[in-house]
């Protein structure tokens, strides 16, 4: 989407006292920061805010973590982000499996394009 991002993962350790979402955050907030600072510095600058506690603000204050907790949960969800690009206000696709940031494409071909993907159905 062209605002917000779906993501299922496992937490297979506990990364300190952070919640996983808020290490996520923190992680790229620092990586697109980074990134901007480099090879766009004009658009960084879309992000400045004046705020004591940072520069720069790239998430959404609440974002919504959800605990999924059984695997018809898992499985809802995945075909909710599976299906959100097509969705009439985004348009972003005729199928999900043709949306570029999708994992559709891997679990309709077993072609995983990023590199990191694990099939939901090996974890549960």
């Amino acid at each position: 989407m062209p605002n917000h991002i779906h993501l299922i993962w496992e937490l297979t350790e506990m990364n300190g006292k952070e919640s996983p979402h808020s290490s996520f955050m923190k992680y790229t907030s620092h990586q697109i920061q980074k990134d901007l600072r480099i090879n766009h510095p004009t658009t960084l600058e879309l992000f400045r805010v004046d705020l004591e506690t940072r520069r720069y603000h790239f998430w959404q204050r609440e974002a919504l973590p959800i605990l999924l907790y059984s695997p018809t949960v898992v499985y809802q969800k995945l075909h909710y982000i599976h299906n959100n690009p097509l969705q009439e206000k985004w348009q972003l696709a005729r199928s999900p499996e043709e949306y570029r940031f999708s994992s559709a494409n891997y679990y309709d071909k077993g072609v995983d394009e990023f590199g990191f993907l694990t099939h939901i159905g090996e974890r549960l």
